[in-house]
């Protein structure tokens, strides 16, 4: 409670105060006042009546907290009082805020949620990129910020940022990041709300550039130069696969001999591995498993079929096919991913049934009607689509006498 001779103390006032043999206090209006020890030391402290208890409040120490600032911390201390709060409580609660803010970071909350996504990333490259395009792009502005506290101005400026540079992909690909962040710390209860709802609307359309796959005609030269073109065995290997087989050129390199049934005659691909997220078989033709017994030749020691030369427990480089069809002429006209889109405009042109010839693409389905034939696999029609596929090709071959037989009517 004010005292009769409460005053406002000056800075003066404060640096002359001496110590007297026992503690006293230098008064000031509004419950505040400087207390003088023994020793020398001078604290602020503030004294007020909460719920009909006399209560006190520490301040800090002078100088180091000066008259006026003593003064703000306890108005709001005040404050909180008229609302019937204790400032003691309120600190301890804000410190605890604080220390869960800082342990509840984007960069720490990233980092756990990186962690958990390592086994579903197809290689160890794949999950350094990840984690390195939040390092640069998003951690030196949303890192230290408390998760909670992340809102959608704060993500936009970021990708904003990005896209300044001209990295347009990096952008959209940096968003994705940052929101499966928000979620999964949704998810665990560290935050209410995903700030890149709806954000990616905002963004710089990225220019689409289709992969390039040589025209049908095509083809004949295209095998007349693969079998002059000196390759790499495996390279080689890798190619006649792709063609055969017309995955994305990712699940071929990393495939495992492990995931091949020579018996059963499929190569079943495991869903960390597909882009879609769900298993894939690819039903294997007469010369696909031709390319695969070569294959053992090379690298049936391996756990890889198509291991890097310089360490066999890493796949070849994702660069080495199309540089082979580079050098064979192909640069700007056929790519590793091509053999797909190839594969569906002839197999199309042909009458084979575009459901079939979806699934065998791994392509997600776009209707409930469509899905429910897809979960039926097909297997039947796609393994004779694939024997159709790879006679096909072999018929495009120099010198070659195979014949497909017409595709059945969808």
């Amino acid at each position: 409670m004010p005292r009769k001779n409460d005053k406002e103390l000056t800075h003066l006032e404060c640096v002359n105060a001496q110590p007297r043999a026992s503690e006293y206090a230098l008064y000031q209006a509004g419950g505040l006042c400087l207390v003088i020890k023994p020793d020398g030391g001078k604290r602020w402290l503030y004294r007020f009546s909460l719920h009909g208890k006399r209560c006190k409040q520490w301040l800090g120490y002078f100088p180091d907290v000066g008259v006026a600032e003593a003064r703000e911390r306890r108005d709001e201390a005040a404050k909180l009082v008229e609302q019937g709060k204790s400032p003691a409580t309120e600190k301890r609660l804000e410190k605890a805020k604080q220390a869960l803010d800082a342990s509840n970071t984007f960069e720490v909350i990233a980092r756990e949620w990186h962690a958990k996504q390592l086994p579903r990333y197809t290689s160890e490259a794949h999950g350094l990129r990840v984690i390195g395009s939040l390092e640069k792009d998003a951690f030196p502005a949303l890192g230290k910020m408390p998760i909670g506290a992340i809102e959608a101005p704060h993500v936009l400026a970021t990708i904003r940022a990005i896209e300044k540079r001209g990295a347009i992909e990096t952008a959209q690909r940096v968003l994705q990041r940052v929101g499966a962040v928000m979620r999964y710390a949704i998810q665990t209860g560290r935050a209410k709300v995903d700030p890149t709802y709806k954000l990616s609307e905002t963004l710089t359309a990225v220019k689409v550039e289709h992969r390039p796959a040589m025209p049908r005609k095509e083809l004949p030269e295209y095998f007349r130069r693969l079998e002059l073109e000196p390759l790499y065995p495996l390279t080689r290997c890798g190619l006649e696969l792709l063609a055969y087989t017309f995955v994305r050129p990712g699940e071929l390199r990393f495939a495992r001999w492990e995931e091949f049934d020579m018996e059963a005659a499929e190569w079943r691909i495991p869903a960390e591995r597909m882009k879609m997220r769900a298993p894939h078989i690819v039903p294997l033709s007469r010369q696909a498993l031709a390319v695969l017994d070569e294959l053992r030749n090379v690298s049936g020691n391996a756990e890889l079929l198509f291991p890097a030369q310089t360490d066999r427990t890493k796949p070849m480089s994702e660069n080495t096919l199309g540089y082979a069809l580079g050098r064979m002429g192909y640069q700007g006209v056929h790519c590793p991913h091509g053999f797909r889109s190839l594969a569906s405009t002839i197999l199309n042109e042909e009458g084979f049934d575009a459901d079939v010839i979806e699934r065998q693409l791994a392509h997600a389905p776009k209707d409930k009607v469509r899905a429910a034939y897809h979960r039926a696999q097909y297997l039947k029609e796609r393994r004779e689509l694939l024997q159709w596929w790879a006679d096909f090709l072999d018929s495009k071959r120099p010198g070659a006498n195979v014949v497909p037989m017409k595709a059945k009517a969808a």
